[in-house]
């Protein structure tokens, strides 16, 4: 039997309880020293480089924000704000 200790990504304890499942269905642990939630496993950015590379230069192909949503399934928010720091 292998036991694994996940340990709080914010101070380090082991002292975690868990706390329910995320709408992705990945396990959610609560720090009982920090008081603060973390996720099994977290993913470091939501959509990687050439992801996002992809939707920018379809959209300055003329394609609109309505339409990158129905194609690549990313909200018009998201996108809005990556043109934002773009600029």
């Amino acid at each position: 039997m292998v036991t694994i200790t996940i340990k709080c990504c914010h101070c380090g304890s082991e002292n975690l309880l868990r706390n329910g499942l995320t709408r992705n269905g990945k396990q959610r642990y609560h720090g009982k020293d920090c008081n603060r939630s973390r996720r099994d496993n977290p993913q470091a950015l939501g959509y990687s480089e050439a992801e996002r590379e992809e939707i920018l230069r379809a959209y300055e192909e003329r394609s609109s924000l309505r339409g990158l949503t129905r194609t690549f399934g990313v909200a018009r928010n998201t996108v809005s704000g990556w043109l934002k720091k773009k600029t």
